[in-house]
């Protein structure tokens, strides 16, 4: 009876131990200030890669060609300090503002975290964004400077700015380089030293947080998660709380670079369960899978639920190619949790989707995947914000779409969603980016000075103001030194327009527009001048209006292609020359009442652009 207890004991002091030698953190940062690279750094010292020439992690095509990290991705790497083992389980996070639910997914599996800040630009606005993230979830903050090489490189007014923010002492910060890969054993050394190892029971009923999952063609859905408590086993039964659904894990292991399978996953481990899932909808980010043998009492609380920003109609060209349509969607929903999608349909389009994005570049990066990895050629729709419009009954609607609108004499008042926006830039470009902000109906809250002659602006601004162009327009006024980063305030009454799309006196519901009363006739002109161009000439003329309500506020006309008639007729009476013109004015009448106009891609595009 001794040996088992004392075996038993062991057993449980041994997996204590190894839960001591794991640590779970991610990498955080602006855009473009060396994630991926420092991250490739790591890999490289701890041998889990050889030496590599652009970022290992990234490895989607958009990834690589944009230079922009879209998904975050796990890896575990093994590291030896002082004569012990550990295992670090590092995600690289993107650092565009339109991917923050990516980071948001990755703090919720980790303890703790890099904050990297460029040597050569200083504090960012996501960086302020993505720290206060980082903080709410109780992560130990290791502060890390990076491309310390470069000749701008400025590593003492940076690590002021740093102590600045978050109150550390100038010594727990890591200078380091992703290029030359200097200050990397340091970070690792941190790392171990200063990032808690994971807490959670062995003994307890499993829980399994999922942060993120991949849809594989040959073995179903590959769903990524965190143990937080107790193990899973191979060949375990697992089910999902949320959805209640019930599976085998086939195969559960880590991540390198490759899935790496593994007979169990035991407490504070991260890694992957495949079950030969075939249904996309039965996945959900932030579901919490358990044993069904010994369940959990509760799924793991604490996990954000994503809010979409920006709506658009996702159209097939080809209107058989709609369940297609439906189903890679569901595929890049697994993939991607922040987009959403309902059934919808329009007279001009067909059948379609309502789907929801994180803002203009989520919803250009989803387009792109669906035509490149799914072969799926869309039409996308003029992109709008969700409104709130309250009617004369009391009722409240959500709207998303100019044609959900109810009739305007049952409106009593309709209101917009207004953004908390944060601009970091130099004081040379304060002038233009206030004076861009008042344009779009913004008002200034405060300005600070950080350091130097760099300054941060607060503005309250609506959501449908900056979803269209707002993002280039800075960038171009403040020759791209500017940082914006944003989230969602309060919603606001306001007086705004629904603005149709007349093509020969019919409405074209797929490029109607809410906007500003003030706004509406100026806009209403500019679409008309783009369609013209755009739109190509057919055989009869083409009227295009622009109409709020029932009054006509801008008109445009796509001259007709005509045959000279004329072309045989030498002299002779007038009369006979007459007759052969109102015999083709007769022939283009019945046209237009029978002929189609075909308007392009880019006319539903061309909206976007308007200067």
């Amino acid at each position: 009876m001794f040996f088992p207890y004392y075996f038993c004991n062991f057993a449980i002091r041994n997996r204590e131990e190894s839960m001591e030698n794991i640590r779970n953190f991610c990498i955080i940062a602006h855009i473009d200030h060396g994630k991926s690279t420092l991250a490739d750094r790591m890999l490289e010292y701890t041998k889990t890669i050889k030496i590599t020439e652009n970022q290992m992690l990234d490895d989607m095509d958009l990834e690589r060609e944009r230079g922009i990290t879209i998904k975050s991705h796990a890896i575990q790497m093994e590291y030896a300090l002082n004569g012990k083992n550990y295992l670090l389980n590092l995600i690289d996070t993107p650092g565009h503002v339109d991917f923050s639910y990516e980071v948001s997914r990755s703090i919720a599996a980790c303890e703790g975290a890099l904050l990297v800040v460029d040597a050569t630009q200083g504090v960012q606005a996501q960086t302020i964004s993505n720290l206060y993230m980082a903080i709410d979830h109780d992560l130990e903050i290791i502060p890390v400077i990076n491309k310390i090489d470069m000749p701008n490189a400025m590593p003492d007014e940076v690590e002021d700015e740093i102590v600045d923010l978050i109150g550390c002492d100038p010594s727990d910060i890591i200078r380091a380089s992703g290029k030359t890969g200097e200050g990397v054993p340091d970070i690792l050394k941190a790392v171990v030293e200063r990032i808690p190892a994971p807490k959670g029971d062995t003994q307890a009923p499993l829980q399994m947080l999922i942060f993120d999952s991949i849809f594989n063609s040959f073995r179903g859905i590959i769903v990524l998660g965190k143990v937080v408590n107790g193990k899973v086993r191979q060949g375990e039964k697992v089910k999902f709380v949320q959805t209640g659904m019930e599976y085998t894990a086939d195969e559960v292991g880590v991540l390198k670079m490759d899935l790496e399978p593994r007979k169990e996953l035991s407490t504070g481990e991260v890694g992957y369960i495949i079950s030969g899932i075939k249904d996309a909808t039965e996945v959900k980010v932030g579901d919490t899978i358990t044993s069904v043998e010994n369940p959990c009492q509760k799924a793991i609380e604490g996990f954000q639920e994503v809010k979409p920003m920006v709506f658009a109609g996702v159209y097939p060209i080809d209107p058989a190619e709609y369940e297609n349509l439906r189903s890679s969607l569901e595929k890049l929903q697994l993939n991607d949790a922040s987009l959403t999608f309902l059934p919808e349909s329009s007279q001009a389009l067909g059948f379609g989707f309502r789907c929801g994005f994180l803002g203009l570049l989520h919803m250009e990066i989803v387009q792109e995947r669906l035509d490149r990895e799914f072969n799926m050629e869309v039409i996308t729709t003029v992109p709008n914000v969700s409104y709130k419009v309250y009617t004369k009954q009391g009722q409240e609607l959500e709207v998303h779409n100019p044609s959900g609108l109810p009739d305007p004499t049952e409106i009593d008042h309709i209101e917009e969603p207004y953004i908390k926006a944060s601009i970091i830039t130099s004081s040379d470009y304060i002038g233009p980016i206030i004076k861009l902000c008042l344009d779009k109906r913004g008002e200034l809250l405060d300005q600070q000075y950080i350091s130097g002659n760099r300054v941060e602006l607060h503005f309250m601004l609506p959501l449908g103001e900056i979803v269209i162009d707002f993002y280039d327009k800075l960038k171009s006024i403040s020759k791209g030194y500017a940082s914006f980063d944003y989230h969602i305030d309060s919603f606001r009454p306001s007086k705004l327009a629904k603005l149709d799309i007349l093509l020969n006196g019919e409405p074209v519901d797929a490029l109607s527009t809410l906007t500003h009363q003030d706004n509406a006739v100026t806009m209403g002109r500019q679409m008309c001048q783009k369609l013209k161009e755009l739109i190509p000439r057919q055989q009869f003329d083409i009227a295009i209006q622009a109409a709020i309500g029932a009054k006509i506020v801008a008109r445009e006309t796509v001259k007709q292609v005509r045959k000279d008639v004329l072309a045989k007729c030498y002299g002779g009476d007038v009369s006979r020359k007459r007759k052969l013109l109102e015999k083709q004015k007769k022939g283009k009448k019945r046209m237009k009442q029978i002929g189609n106009v075909q308007v392009p891609q880019k006319a539903f595009l061309a909206v976007l652009k308007l200067d």
